[in-house]
């Protein structure tokens, strides 16, 4: 493979761009229109050692999509599928991998792009964009990839670049399963921070606990239907570390909902119902409700 090229120029994918470069792998950032023409030359990145460095990477836009070696989707769950479709010269070999948050992406992506070897990632990295061009990355995490079709199983070599990288990168021929644990976490954490206009960590706060214990219960339940295995009271120790190691941080959700930018809840919660058939969530709905409602 000659060259990562990025889909999402936002914070995790620029935080991304800035961990590949520094070993000296190298990346393209595919851009919109709307910043050609004006597109900063290099971004400015502030690692967890509070170092900062501008990194410098290949512009690319849609109509040089034919010279695209690897693709690596990191957009916004509703915006992936517009993106992709303005791709059109794509190679039919091109490895697309889907790191986005949420769930009921991949399905649409393997029918638009039915020849091209399709991989989805989890990651559990932090990032958070100060300003235009400028990228703090805020928590070093797990990422773990996975073939979505058949001929996705032919890049597990991916992984090891991904590695020396990211610092952990995991193969799994199971990444459904690996989504699923993602999305529970995040359909009880984004949209009661959202919600609620909190940070993280006080989600442990006592008034949190009975709609905290609800909302675990009725997202597990729907899990367990998809076939998971984590008991109760697995997920909610799961659930409970995350919360307390990212006790710092707005949530993804938060930070959409408060710059008043459309949300992925659709994907997260909405997912959720969509495979709750008669199982009662009554939590996850007003949660739904609520972040649409207000603007998401």
């Amino acid at each position: 493979m000659r060259e990562w090229t990025i889909l999402g120029a936002g914070a995790l994918g620029c935080t991304f761009a800035a961990l590949l470069k520094a070993r000296q792998q190298p990346v393209s950032l595919l851009l919109s229109e709307r910043h050609r023409g004006h597109f900063h030359p290099a971004f400015e990145f502030i690692g967890l050692n509070e170092r900062r460095r501008l990194v410098s990477t290949h512009p690319r836009f849609a109509e040089q999509a034919a010279g695209i070696d690897c693709l690596l989707v990191m957009t916004k769950a509703y915006q992936v599928l517009p993106a992709l479709t303005g791709l059109r010269g794509l190679p039919a070999d091109t490895p697309i991998l889907l790191l986005h948050n949420g769930m009921g992406v991949a399905e649409v992506v393997t029918r638009v792009f039915p020849h091209n070897p399709l991989l989805a990632g989890v990651t559990s990295h932090g990032a958070l964009k100060e300003g235009p061009w400028q990228v703090r990355h805020t928590g070093k995490g797990e990422t773990w990839l996975g073939p979505v079709n058949e001929r996705g199983k032919d890049f597990a070599h991916l992984q090891p670049l991904l590695a020396t990288a990211l610092g952990h990168a995991e193969w799994s021929e199971d990444i459904l399963s690996r989504q699923h644990r993602k999305l529970a976490i995040n359909a009880v954490i984004n949209p009661l921070t959202a919600c609620h206009d909190i940070r993280n960590g006080q989600l442990h706060e006592p008034r949190f606990a009975d709609v905290l214990a609800q909302l675990s219960e009725e997202v597990h339940g729907v899990m367990t239907r998809l076939g998971e295995t984590d008991t109760l009271a697995q997920f909610r120790r799961r659930l409970n570390s995350v919360i307390e190691l990212t006790a710092t941080n707005y949530s993804s959700m938060h930070q959409d909902l408060a710059h008043g930018r459309p949300t992925e809840i659709d994907y997260i919660t909405g997912y959720v119902l969509q495979h709750a058939g008669d199982l009662p969530v009554p939590v996850c709905r007003q949660l739904y409700h609520e972040v649409k409602k207000q603007g998401g």
